[in-house]
């Protein structure tokens, strides 16, 4: 088996993270809540990250739900619970973006509650996608072929890198 191509260390992860928490804080300054939705695995793990950060750095209260789905038959969404304020302010959470498709799936169930405003959030976006999906929190924007698969490893609870094969 050949070595892992990292992309990201344990050390770039979290310093990723930071930003992309005060970026979070300085587009939110003005609401007092902010709904972060994880997608899982990996996007819970991340989202944990960011939860704290926010709140060690900013007066924003952060919620956080889970969004389960099959990444790549996205039909039967499960998510624990729906944000209880109306007009929420929602941020989608995953580890990378491929394709937009989870992420375009994952936005379902928050159409019919009308948020005041839907933003996405990833560590890692591959820079061509199948489908109209723009994030707007990005760790990493990396140029890959389509038969490149980006990962991110997550070893004791901990974001461990991201890694290319």
């Amino acid at each position: 088996m050949p070595p892992k191509k990292y992309i990201l260390n344990k050390e770039q992860v979290e310093k990723k993270i930071q930003r992309l928490a005060f970026e979070i804080a300085e587009r939110n300054s003005e609401e007092k809540e902010v709904y972060l939705i994880a997608i899982k695995e990996n996007g819970v793990t991340l989202a944990k990250k960011i939860a704290q950060t926010v709140a060690d750095i900013s007066a924003i209260q952060i919620q956080m739900l889970e969004l389960s789905l099959d990444k790549k038959y996205p039909t039967d969404i499960k998510l624990n619970g729906l944000p209880a304020e109306k007009e929420a302010v929602i941020i989608l959470i995953d580890d990378v973006a491929s394709s937009g498709k989870t992420m375009l799936y994952a936005l379902k169930p928050f159409l019919e509650i009308h948020p005041k405003k839907i933003q996405t959030l990833v560590l890692v976006e591959r820079t061509h996608k199948a489908f109209p999906v723009q994030v707007d929190y990005v760790g990493m924007s990396v140029a890959t072929t389509l038969e490149d698969h980006i990962y991110v490893e997550v070893k004791d609870g901990e974001l461990a890198g991201a890694y290319m094969e």
